[in-house]
């Protein structure tokens, strides 16, 4: 049975900037799963992606879920790097997709799918939730 992840990350009020992120776990329909948080300050945009990433994964390991994940995100960076093979010159996130890279080990399979922005309106409320509980004071 797939487990179906949608991931976002954000920064502000500029890039870098404040890193916020956020996850949704589904599974068969059902939410098993949500959470957000602060990715950093000072980081870009595609840390706070990769930040929603290793941090949806781990959350999938805390719960027992180790099996078939789909991963569907609206970077396409992230998205290319991930599952497609593009080549990554470097960068801030270089940390965070170590990490991700490491944490997909943990599964029996993990598929990244890119999907429009508005296709991901819940994960992007949980980053911006996520902002305005630890970023509009900060950086």
């Amino acid at each position: 049975m797939t487990v179906t992840v949608y991931i976002d990350g954000l920064s502000e009020p500029r890039n870098p900037g404040t890193g916020t992120y956020g996850y949704l776990v589904y599974q068969e329909g059902k939410k098993l799963a949500e959470g957000s948080g602060l990715a950093g300050r000072g980081v870009t945009s595609n840390f706070a992606e990769y930040s929603a990433l290793a941090e949806a994964l781990k959350r999938l390991l805390a719960l027992g879920i180790d099996g078939d994940v789909l991963v569907r995100s609206d970077s396409k960076l992230l998205v290319g790097q991930m599952g497609e093979g593009w080549k990554v010159k470097g960068g801030m996130y270089l940390e965070k997709l170590k990490e991700a890279r490491e944490l997909v080990k943990e599964f029996g399979s993990v598929r990244f799918e890119w999907i429009p922005r508005e296709r991901n309106q819940e994960a992007d409320l949980l980053t911006r939730v996520a902002y305005q509980r630890h970023g509009a004071g900060g950086v």
